[in-house]
């Protein structure tokens, strides 16, 4: 069953992580959500980032998040 264009998907394992750097010049940093650690209005993540290292995130502003589209695809 295919899902409606509308319908938000919930954030999970395999999903791509983007913040945007804390000063001007930084250029940021993307991971790779590996587990989710907060439910309902406080969400937070266990993050891969690009250099190998994981933390937990506390999305905010200047986070931005989308489905993996190799996983997301998994789910039809």
């Amino acid at each position: 069953m295919k899902k409606a264009a509308n319908e938000i998907r919930p954030v999970g394992p395999g999903d791509l992580v983007k913040t945007a750097g804390r000063r001007v010049g930084d250029p940021g940093r993307t991971g790779e959500i590996v587990a989710v650690l907060g439910e309902g209005g406080h969400p937070h993540y266990l993050v891969r980032w690009e250099d190998g290292r994981e933390s937990t995130l506390y999305p905010g502003e200047g986070t931005t998040i989308r489905a993996n589209a190799a996983v997301a695809g998994s789910a039809d």
